[in-house]
């Protein structure tokens, strides 16, 4: 144990005039070799002792006290790092952690709304007035095609194929995609069409699905704010994003 201590310091001290890495990283460091250090003594053996089963073993351990991916990770860049400072200083022969892959670590699922949150909003809008009709069809839209929000509001008419149920979709990079829109909300868009848009447009032209008074397409703040207020107005409390309904639709 004693040694296992003197080689931590060491270690620490040289890879803070290599790298100057922050107090915290040192710190972090300095905690991961000490729960090895401790589990290594545990059965007899010190950090320099340790081979690649010993560590393999380590972090079977680690994975059945429920340790997370992230945390691992961080170790093994530890371990990564000690035994390459004890192969350079000449402490050990071999590397044990050579080849040894880290975790993968997941990405955060993003927030999303229950089904009876997005029936909720999707029935916000006072589909009596024009632009009611306009907003409910284009939160319909977003949750049956998950369009990016920029994909949705610059939805132009020769896009929409109405008799296939489809959207062809610009997407990044200039990419077309078809996207089918569902009975739902075809139905909305039909009743945008018949009527609500002609009355927005007044004698304007317009080439945009989903118009403004101005005759031009919303913007992508506009369309989250309308997102905002309607989830106000039907009493959602989940934290809304402007890509909510993208992932309530994945």
């Amino acid at each position: 144990m004693s040694q296992d201590r003197d080689i931590i310091d060491a270690f620490l001290d040289s890879i803070w005039l290599e790298s100057g890495l922050s107090q915290n990283t040192l710190n972090a460091y300095r905690t991961d070799l000490k729960k090895f250090s401790e589990w290594c003594n545990g059965r007899d053996l010190g950090l320099v002792q340790a081979n690649r089963s010993h560590v393999l073993d380590y972090l079977a351990f680690r994975m059945q006290h429920g340790f997370s991916s992230r945390s691992t990770a961080r170790l093994n860049t530890t371990l990564r790092r000690f035994y390459q400072y004890l192969l350079r200083e000449g402490w050990i022969q071999a590397d044990p952690m050579l080849d040894l892959q880290s975790p993968r670590i997941g990405r955060p699922l993003p927030k999303s709304l229950s089904e009876t949150d997005v029936e909720r909003l999707l029935d916000a809008p006072d589909v009596s007035d024009p632009l009611g009709q306009r907003d409910q069809a284009m939160l319909e839209t977003l949750y049956a095609t998950g369009l990016r929000v920029t994909e949705l509001v610059q939805l132009s008419l020769p896009q929409l194929d109405r008799i296939t149920g489809l959207v062809r979709v610009i997407g990044k990079g200039s990419r077309e995609r078809l996207v089918p829109l569902g009975l739902d909300c075809l139905d909305a868009i039909d009743a945008y069409l018949k009527e609500a848009r002609t009355q927005i447009l007044g004698e304007r032209q317009s080439d945009y699905l989903f118009v403004t008074r101005r005759g031009s397409c919303m913007t992508r703040q506009a369309f989250w704010q309308l997102i905002k207020r309607y989830a106000l107005q039907a009493g959602i409390t989940t934290d809304l994003s402007p890509h909510t309904l993208r992932h309530a639709f994945a």
